[in-house]
């Protein structure tokens, strides 16, 4: 199987994460591609050239993290990140969710912040970081602990460190202990301290 991936992304980490979780890591070969650049091979596999992209064991591409993500954790070996059904299943999927959004206004702000100064938006700016910040309230209410590893949990971890490595400036970890409890414990796992950005 073949990951794209750029180092810095917090959804290529996710997927890498699995993998290392998931005991795939050596059926993958991770690649680093430019997707600003239209890297050939990604854009082959992938027509809007964004990472992560899986080339799956019937050589068919599949992209977006958590399709990937369950896709890797069904191929592998060891206890589910994701339940199969029911009730844990969805309590899984909602925190996943949280932590997914949370990423995902940082990404705006990163995007929005490399636009020219006189094109950007100054609104779009306070709301993703309001946005930001009251999903990671959200998580931090949840409560999600590194001893329980799921894929709500390890989507939690890779935010919190990707926000702090891309938003230097702002401060998750103000009022949210049981975040700053979980960046602790989770990022001294070797498939943490394997991926981690920068």
């Amino acid at each position: 199987m073949k990951l794209y991936i750029t180092v810095p992304s917090p959804f290529a980490r996710k997927c890498r994460i699995v993998a290392r979780e998931k005991g795939l890591i050596d059926r993958i070969e991770e690649i680093a591609v430019d997707p600003y650049a239209n890297a050939p091979e990604l854009l082959a596999a992938n027509p809007i050239v964004q990472v992560p992209t899986l080339i799956a064991e019937d050589g068919l591409p599949i992209s977006d993290s958590p399709v990937i993500c369950e896709y890797l954790d069904a191929l592998g070996s060891g206890p589910r990140l994701l339940p199969a059904e029911g009730a844990e299943r969805l309590a899984v999927r909602r925190m996943e969710t949280l932590a997914d959004a949370a990423l995902e206004m940082g990404v705006k702000l990163v995007l929005e912040m490399r636009r020219p100064e006189s094109e950007r938006s100054p609104s779009w700016i306070a709301r993703w970081t309001q946005n930001m910040a009251r999903a990671l309230d959200a998580l931090e209410a949840a409560a999600p602990n590194a001893d329980k590893l799921d894929m709500g949990v390890i989507t939690a971890g890779v935010a919190l460190a990707w926000i702090g490595f891309r938003h230097p400036g702002f401060d998750w970890r103000a009022g949210r202990p049981n975040l700053v409890a979980l960046h602790e414990a989770i990022e001294t796992r070797p498939s943490f301290a394997e991926t981690r950005p920068g």
